[in-house]
């Protein structure tokens, strides 16, 4: 394959991955409007009906996918692990520690993808990447914890520990998915059908079932399983394995902004002058990521500023 053919395979994957971010931008709306479910009942819905996802993903691509569900134990525990383990520790972090400072410690994620891409063969880490990174972490600070003023408080150290763990989780799952690429998407739906067993199991022993009470409410939960919770995983697994998985680290960190765009939209949330920085820095942060991998790909002599 010629270097213009793989410069614009790349760009395609790294379009595609990048839908997951606006899909992930529905999950808070589409949480609020699915009624008093609970965490992990909500996620072993939402993983069931991802995992049917997988099948239409398959059949679209005219492969079995049965076939795919047969991956080496290192490659299903690593998506199993991402997916399910993510949640699970998403939500013992909520359920142990406020909520602003927990969310903001499991959205280092994008930030660790950042830093260990460098790690990866193939992948140089540049300056601008980082300061990329940083800048949009920045931006999404300023909308999970609008306040500025975080307390650390010793008592909700396990709640921390759990959201450093899924932000560990979910930025290894996405790195290592690229050591992974033989495994194809469709194995995404083993990942998913695992998730939902596991997140049942959680529900029976830790939570009271609660089932959605109206129409509009199971419409969610199905478009929760059908978008970020489903189709978002398959597409962030073509753009991790195959994109510009520097700039998807920072173009990620567009969730929390365009999720509070939404909610606003909906009624469900107003907007700030803190919105308008926000954005700023985010946009900023995902084009110096930009032009880091622009830079990257350029021949020439290496520039050591990045």
């Amino acid at each position: 394959m010629s270097a213009p053919s793989e410069g614009a395979a790349r760009l395609r994957a790294t379009a595609v991955g990048s839908a997951a971010v606006l899909l992930w931008a529905l999950l808070a709306l589409l949480t609020v409007r699915s009624g008093r479910v609970p965490p992990f009942q909500l996620v072993a819905m939402c993983l069931g009906v991802g995992a049917l996802v997988g099948v239409v993903w398959a059949k679209a691509a005219g492969r079995p996918a049965l076939a795919a569900l047969r991956q080496p134990w290192p490659v299903a525990a690593l998506g199993i692990g991402g997916i399910f383990g993510y949640h699970f520790f998403y939500f013992t972090a909520l359920r142990n520690a406020p909520a602003a400072e927990a969310g903001l410690i499991a959205y280092l994620w994008p930030l660790l993808i950042v830093l260990f891409s460098g790690l990866l063969p193939g992948e140089r880490l540049r300056a601008l990447h980082l300061l990329g990174a940083l800048a949009a972490l920045v931006g999404a600070g300023l909308i999970l914890a609008p306040g500025g003023r975080l307390v650390f408080a010793g008592e909700h150290a396990l709640g921390f520990a759990a959201a450093g763990l899924c932000s560990l989780l979910w930025s290894g799952y996405s790195v290592l998915s690229r050591l992974a690429g033989k495994a194809p998407t469709e194995a995404v739906t083993g990942f998913c059908a695992a998730g939902a067993v596991l997140s049942a199991l959680a529900h029976l022993g830790l939570e009271t079932t609660v089932w959605p009470a109206t129409t509009d409410e199971w419409l969610a939960v199905l478009a929760l399983g059908a978008g970020p919770l489903g189709l978002a995983f398959y597409v962030w697994d073509v753009g991790v394995k195959r994109g510009d998985i520097q700039l998807l680290g920072v173009a990620a960190y567009g969730a929390p902004l365009l999720s509070t765009l939404a909610l606003a939209a909906a009624g469900e949330a107003a907007l700030t002058p803190g919105l308008a920085l926000s954005a700023a820095l985010i946009a900023g942060g995902a084009g110096l990521a930009a032009l880091g991998s622009a830079r990257s790909r350029r021949p020439g002599p290496v520039d050591p500023a990045g």
